[in-house]
């Protein structure tokens, strides 16, 4: 008995080796899932620096929701009229506005972005002159991804919109607002606190968004007509006191 058992278990083994060699190919699906087959990580250059270079606006690496409304880089030294920025997308497309201006300070260098800049990854360069005639030039790239805007709390089609500074905080501190709209930012504590644009210590991507040191009670009110986005901070408490505003 034990024989034929034996040759009972060789024949099915048999049978399930040719059943295994003749069935069709698996469909590899790890291959098809995006998730594993694509790359979703944004990658950036290094940044170059020029003389005198402080900051920029937006911040190197940084993924906004929107397109920013300008692009400001900071120096430490004066810069001539001639100084210069381009905005550039992968395909050397130029989504820079304008021409390039030098703030009354001339410590600040900007120009306006189209507001319509599709998604994607933006190279900033920057030539920036001094008045010797000598020139810098520098760059930095930062991206626009839209759907990041889904994080933000909606509050479009209102005409006025109140955040308040409260537990070293903007409540709420992301939000989407409609062209025009008025907000008024309230102090809710007895911490001082400020609203400031960025970067710090600059504050110079949007000027009209610095407000005066603000005590418990006082409030700094301004309205946004200009779409894009706008980045700020408390300057008292820059590191952990954050705030993003999209206007559309």
């Amino acid at each position: 008995m034990k024989k034929y058992g034996y040759l009972l278990i060789i024949g099915l083994v048999v049978v399930a080796g040719i059943f295994v060699i003749n069935a069709p190919p698996q469909e590899d699906k790890t291959a098809l899932d995006p998730k594993q087959s694509s790359d979703t990580e944004t990658t950036f250059a290094r940044p170059k620096k020029s003389a005198h270079y402080e900051s920029n606006t937006p911040a190197h690496e940084s993924i906004l929701a929107a397109p920013p409304i300008n692009i400001v880089i900071d120096f430490n030294f004066d810069l001539a009229s001639n100084s210069s920025i381009s905005i550039v997308d992968t395909n050397d497309i130029e989504y820079g506005s304008g021409d390039t201006s030098v703030d009354r300070n001339k410590l600040a260098l900007r120009r306006s972005m189209s507001h319509d800049s599709p998604d994607g990854v933006y190279t900033v360069n920057y030539n920036a002159c001094w008045p010797d005639a000598s020139c810098h030039d520098g760059s930095f790239q930062f991206a626009i991804n839209r759907s990041l805007g889904e994080d933000y709390l909606d509050l479009r089609n209102r005409s006025a919109v109140e955040i308040k500074l409260s537990d070293i905080a903007f409540k709420p501190a992301r939000v989407k607002v409609s062209a025009g709209t008025r907000i008024t930012w309230l102090n809710d504590e007895e911490v001082t606190h400020y609203v400031n644009t960025d970067a710090h210590p600059s504050h110079t991507y949007y000027p009209a968004q610095n407000s005066n040191a603000l005590a418990k009670g006082e409030e700094f009110p301004l309205v946004f007509d200009k779409a894009g986005i706008y980045p700020y901070h408390c300057s008292a408490h820059a590191s952990d006191m954050i705030g993003s505003i999209i206007v559309e």
